[in-house]
Order: C-alpha cells, then sequence, then structure tokens
C-alpha cells in the first residue's frame, strides 16, 4: 500500500483523536515500520490493518465507520497532492466515471507498484452512475467516502448506496445518484 494513504492516515488520526493516540496504536501494533512512513514509500496493508485495529480499540469506533471517515479525509490530501486530476473534470459524475480509465492510469505512472481496487462501470447518466468495486483489501467504505467526498468538492450532493456483492466486501456495488 502506498505510503501517501498511511501519511493521511496518521495525520487523520492526530487532528482527530490527538497525538497520544497516534502514538498508541503505532506503539501497541509492533509495526515493522515503527509508524514511519513517506509519502512515497510502499508498506505492507497489514500495517494498516493493525493501525485501524488498534485506532478501532482506542476509540470505540467500528472499523467501517473509521475507514469510512477516512475516505473522506484521504480526499483531500489526494487532491492536494494531484489537483491537476481533477481539474480535468467539470461534474463529480464525470470525475468518479473516470476512475479506471484516467485517474488510476495517471497513478499507475506515478506509482507503478500500486495495488489500486478496480471500478467496473455499469451504468451511467447524467445524474447518476453504478459501478463495481473490486479489491482483495475489501475497503469500500474508503471508497464510500472518497466518493461523497467527490460531490463534496463540487459543492454537490449525492445519495450514495451500496450492497455487497461478496460478504467480505471484496466486491460492492455502487449506485450514486447526484442531488445538485
Amino acid at each position: 500500500m502506498k505510503g501517501i494513504v498511511f501519511t493521511e492516515f496518521m495525520e487523520m488520526v492526530e487532528e482527530q483523536y490527538g497525538l497520544e493516540i497516534a502514538d498508541a496504536i503505532i506503539e501497541k501494533a509492533q509495526l515493522p515500520s515503527q509508524g514511519v512512513y513517506t509519502a512515497v514509500g510502499t508498506y505492507d496493508f497489514n500495517e494498516m490493518l493493525a493501525l485501524l485495529q488498534g485506532l478501532e480499540e482506542e476509540v470505540d469506533v467500528p472499523m467501517n465507520d473509521l475507514v469510512y471517515t477516512f475516505g473522506h479525509y484521504l480526499f483531500n490530501g489526494l487532491a492536494s497532492a494531484h489537483p491537476e486530476i481533477i481539474q480535468n473534470y467539470r461534474t463529480p459524475i464525470g470525475l468518479l466515471h473516470a476512475i479506471e480509465d484516467h485517474i488510476h492510469v495517471h497513478v499507475q505512472k506515478l506509482y507503478p507498484d500500486a495495488q489500486l481496487p478496480t471500478f467496473k462501470m455499469l451504468e451511467r447518466t447524467e445524474n447518476s452512475l453504478s459501478m463495481v468495486y473490486s479489491s482483495s483489501r475489501g475497503l469500500y467504505r474508503l471508497a464510500h467516502g472518497l466518493i461523497e467526498k467527490t460531490f463534496e468538492r463540487f459543492g454537490q450532493r449525492a445519495k450514495v448506496s451500496f450492497s455487497l456483492l461478496k460478504a467480505d466486501g471484496t466486491e460492492v456495488k455502487f449506485d450514486i445518484v447526484d442531488h445538485g
């Protein structure tokens, strides 16, 4: 998993829960990296799981809710690091529709070893989009948060619903309706 995800996660933890909680989850997790991350580095996904589990225990918030909140937070970090990507789109539906064919292609050029989820587009209208998220990591709630934040970035609101196609969350259908 790319380091930018780790650095953004640790920043979110510090901002929302404080440095003591951030230090506690790093210490408790006994990470190979010792919790030292760089945005361009690559780290084992199991470290993220350990950090999430530690945070869940420390703050008594379900892990899926933490992952969803992190999706909202991560959007801002990614948008700041790569504003040129968002500037290419006029609507949130347009941006989301381009995830697989444009945005992830751009990300792979920057980070050739990145293991990205896939998004299969099922149906698109001017105001709606249906797509299937697939990832062995099952972080569909991260995608959920990112999708909602995409609409906020454009000053719009959307109804985002999802249904698990696989019980472990590795394949999830998202239905998104733009409410302007």
